[in-house]
């Protein structure tokens, strides 16, 4: 099975894209990793990928199917900052088994503690949030799991701890993992393949080319090649 984005376009403006004929792939129990600049467009292209952004051109697949939009949504999406994806006036245990009931064996791969099921969003950390948010998406129906600079808020001994419940978890269920991140230790560690953004996005020539024709258009075509 394949989660499939092609020739993916994204721009506030015509003449000025983000995204341009972005082509990426990726298959079931792969681990590809994913590099670029800040505000090259990595985030938004997750958004597009997991269906958050719906005004882009080109397609986005599986395996040449579209996206289902009136069903549990194949390709889970966590972003960097857990507390934007939580609804404030429900609790922990609420959030956690709004789309499925989540095993104690996943609670505990990920250090979810019996309390915290009573608390609200705003009584846990960052960390605790985010381990919220994988045990919730890593359902039997998750397809493709894209994590967009996940363990940013945590230290280095939790973000050891988070992959390794991903990766397992991620290996049993066949779950393929784009991972979005500016750690090459950790890209290195747990990727198969890591891709630049820049090497897949053409949106500087893009950029470039619109920006002469607008010079030539309004200097009467003097803008030289």
């Amino acid at each position: 099975m394949y989660l499939k984005g092609e020739n993916i376009s994204f721009g506030y403006r015509k003449d000025d894209l983000i995204l341009n004929n972005v082509d990426i792939s990726l298959g079931s129990g792969e681990v590809l990793g994913l590099v670029g600049d800040s505000g090259s467009g990595k985030s938004t292209l997750c958004k597009i990928l997991a269906g958050y952004e719906k005004n882009y051109q080109g397609t986005v697949s599986i395996d040449g199917k579209k996206m289902p939009s009136n069903a549990y949504n194949p390709v889970q999406l966590i972003f960097q900052h857990p507390e934007k994806a939580v609804n404030p006036r429900w609790k922990m245990k609420d959030i956690l088994n709004e789309g499925h009931v989540v095993s104690q064996d996943v609670l505990s791969s990920f250090g979810i503690k019996t309390s915290w099921l009573e608390r609200w969003p705003n009584e846990l950390s960052g960390g605790e949030l985010q381990r919220f948010a994988l045990a919730r998406a890593l359902s039997p129906e998750t397809k493709f799991l894209i994590a967009d600079e996940i363990t940013t808020m945590v230290d280095a001994i939790t973000q050891v701890q988070i992959w390794e419940s991903i990766l397992d978890i991620a290996e049993k269920l066949n779950i393929g993992i784009l991972v979005v991140s500016h750690e090459k230790n950790l890209l290195k560690k747990v990727c198969h393949e890591v891709i630049c953004l820049s090497r897949i996005n053409n949106a500087g020539l893009y950029n470039e080319l619109a920006f002469r024709d607008m010079q030539n258009a309004s200097l009467g075509g003097m803008v030289p090649e």
